[in-house]
């Protein structure tokens, strides 16, 4: 059983590890896999009470979750910026031409 545990452990800290060396849409995809794994594991084990119910859920959640992180990670060449108006409210819009001259 400790083999096991110990497999594990270096696992989730090679995961870590890698994560680091990632861009922001690989960070979000596998952000969103572990979630997503953790919360199809829950209820696989929920609906079916068996480990088979179990894998399937987890295997699921994580590539439904992989697949949310990466379509929720911002584009590139779509910033938004936050601009004030001149009543002080505050919105959001995509960048002028201040930001990426450094005038902003």
């Amino acid at each position: 059983m400790q083999i096991r545990q110990f497999t594990f452990a270096s696992a989730v800290i090679a995961a870590l590890a890698l994560a680091g060396c990632a861009t922001e849409s690989e960070q979000r995809a596998g952000t969103g896999a572990l979630l997503g794994a953790g919360a199809g594991a829950l209820a696989g084990q929920a609906i079916g009470r068996d480990t088979k119910s179990t894998l399937i859920g987890a295997a699921g959640g994580a590539i439904l979750g992989a697949a949310v992180g990466q379509a929720t990670t911002p584009r590139r060449g779509e910033e938004l910026c936050r601009y004030q108006r001149p009543d002080g409210s505050i919105y959001t819009a995509p960048c002028d031409e201040r930001y990426y001259n450094g005038n902003y």
